[in-house]
Parts: C-alpha cells; structure tokens; sequence
C-alpha cells in the first residue's frame, strides 16, 4: 500500500490554522491524491470517550477554507453529540472537496479509505451528505474502520432513517415542552431539506396528521414529495416568512442566524441539519429571546450516530431504535434544564455533554 501523509498540518498552502479555529482539535490531516484527483480533510477533535466516529461529506466547496471551517464545526459537533447520547465515542468528521454527481469514483473513494486506514482506528468514518453505503463499501475495501456499509455486509445500512426518527422523537419531545402534548397532528411543520433524512421526517409527520411544507433546492424531489405525502411546496428563502409552528432545517447548518429568527413565525425549531445556529452564544439567546424553543441539533440528529455506534458492537436494529427513542426524555431534560438554569438550550445541552467528557477526563489521571 502507498505510504500516506498524515501527519498534523497547521499550515498549507498559506492557509495558517490558529489555536482558535481549531476548537481544540486533536489532530487534523489534508489528503491529496493526484491520481484519483481526492482532496480531503479529516479532522478529529476528541477521543477522551473513545475513537471519533463521523461521517464523511462530498461537498463542492468554493474554496479550501470553507471546507477547513466546516470540517472543524461537523467534528465539534461529533464529540458533543456522542457525548450526550452516552456513547464510547469520540468526535471526528472528513470532508471530501468536490461534485458527488461528477467526481466521486470507485477510485477516489478507495484512496480516501487508504488515508482512513492509516490512522489506525483513531477515525472511524461512516455516511453523511453526498455519500451512499456503495461508497462506504469502496471505503471498506481499504479498511475496517468504517461504518453503515450494507446490511448485506453485517452493517447497519443507510442511517438516516434513524436520524430522522431521533428528529421525530426531538420534535416531540420539544412540542410536549412547548405546549403540554407531544401531538403533532394539526402542526404546520416546514422541513427545509428533503433529501434522505428529510424525506423519513416528512413521513413521519404524515403519518401523525401534520401539515407538512416542504422547501429544497431540488424542484424534481419536491414535486415527488409533494406528490407522495401530500405536502406543500414553498420555494426559496420565503420559507422564512411562511406561519408555521415548527420549523426542522434539514439540509445544511447556519439557516438560524439573526436575519431568519427575527422574520421565523415558529415557536420550535428542531431538525436534522448539523450546525444551525451561525453562532451558538448570540443565536440560541436570540431563539430563547423570541420564544423560540430550540432542540439542540447535536442532540436530536443523532440517531445515525447511535445507528452505526450499534455496528461496532454487532449491530442490533431493535437495540439501536430504543436507545434513539431515548432521545426524547434526554431532550425533555435538557429543556427543563434551561429553564431552570436560565440558559440557553444549546448551553444546556452542552454542558452535559463536557461534563461527561471532564468525568472520564478526571478519571484517567
């Protein structure tokens, strides 16, 4: 096998990495492969809990930075979402830069799962955006430390039915919260992302007698959607401005910034994207500000989490849904956490899970 540079990088390409952009990450490594034409990044923020298990995106990102930034949040995020779930887990994301309709090879996917493999089980990848459970088996090709490869395969599978019912059980959770009955039936919810996730929500909804909206940037799926479940269709950013009770962002993070909150007519937001708020501190004050009850996405998605965390231990589907279940009382507890403690929800959230983290830190010394 070709011998691979993985060591930490902190400069590249005159793109300079500070101490604060790196969020405490653990070790960060770029991968590049002429060849195959693979530009890469893994990030790995934490491994106190155990390796960093995260899903890999394709992305066509405008340029490298951008995808260093996302790759750093989607980590972040990784280590707090195992965390809170109770999971031997660590956090750790990859990001893979370009078109997953016009690039992505059995190749590219097969060099990518040599970088994986070179750092022997420290990252653990899996699904996420622009990849499918054919790429995870390329991936697995090369080696072992990946997850949500095919059922046929003793793994897990797709995992985003999973994530969508812990959005489900969240969503729930929030509105028995908000307004003393976890009924749905009769709630206007707009799901902004309908591509996997987003479409077992969506059926979820229907099948409880929601009014489902639907917005993507995907006019043939929406039609589909529209057409199958009976939603509506509202198209760009009018979303916004549309009176619904619950908005679920689903497709990519920071759609709850100051502009949307201020024109949001919801009294929830609870959805499957990672990172929605722009800016965790000022945006989950200007929710709690407005009234607005906001599940903590690293909480709520993490159903795909638990899914392919399963797999490790020789997967079990029945176990990996009651544990995502679960994610209903641990919402209802973070919630009234906030109230009590009088801070935002995201914070309460947050400080669960690093208190886990300190815990096993503290007893390892």
């Amino acid at each position: 096998m070709t011998k691979l540079n993985t060591q930490i990088t902190y400069k590249r390409k005159g793109l300079v990495l500070s101490n604060m952009n790196l969020m405490g990450h653990e070790q960060l490594v770029f991968c590049q492969d002429t060849n195959t034409g693979l530009k890469a990044i893994i990030a790995i923020h934490d491994t106190t809990l155990g390796p960093a298990l995260g899903g890999t995106r394709m992305w066509n990102y405008t340029n490298e930075e951008d995808a260093l930034q996302d790759v750093l949040r989607l980590s972040r995020g990784m280590t707090f979402k195992a965390a809170i779930s109770g999971l031997g887990l660590g956090g750790g994301k990859a990001v893979i830069i370009g078109d997953s309709e016009t690039e992505k090879t059995e190749a590219l996917m097969r060099k990518f799962g040599q970088y994986v493999n070179s750092l022997g089980g420290k990252y653990i990848t899996a699904e996420d955006v622009g990849m499918s459970t054919k790429d995870m088996e390329y991936v697995r090709m090369e080696t072992k430390y990946v997850t949500g490869i095919p059922e046929s395969m003793g793994g897990s599978g797709d995992p985003s039915p999973l994530t969508a019912f812990g959005v489900y059980m969240g969503m729930k959770a929030a509105a028995h919260y908000k307004w003393g009955s976890d009924k749905l039936s009769g709630r206007t919810v707009l799901v902004q992302g309908v591509g996997h996730v987003g479409k077992n929500l969506v059926r979820h909804l229907t099948e409880e007698g929601a009014n489902v909206i639907i917005n993507d940037i995907n006019e043939q799926r929406l039609d589909d959607l529209a057409q199958e479940f009976g939603a509506t269709i509202v198209m760009g950013d009018s979303i916004f401005d549309v009176d619904m009770d619950i908005y679920a962002p689903c497709a990519l993070g920071a759609t709850v910034n100051p502009d949307t909150i201020s024109r949001l007519k919801c009294e929830i937001i609870a959805g499957a994207a990672n990172n929605q708020l722009a800016d965790e501190g000022r945006d989950g004050q200007l929710c709690a500000d407005k009234g607005i009850c906001y599940a903590p996405d690293f909480l709520i998605n993490a159903g795909g989490l638990i899914n392919v965390y399963s797999e490790l231990k020789g997967y079990n589907r029945e176990d990996a849904l009651n544990q995502t279940r679960e994610i209903y009382n641990t919402t209802l507890e973070i919630l009234n956490k906030s109230e009590f403690e009088n801070i935002t929800t995201h914070d309460a959230a947050l400080k669960i899970a690093q208190e886990r983290i300190n815990d096993r830190k503290t007893s390892n010394i």
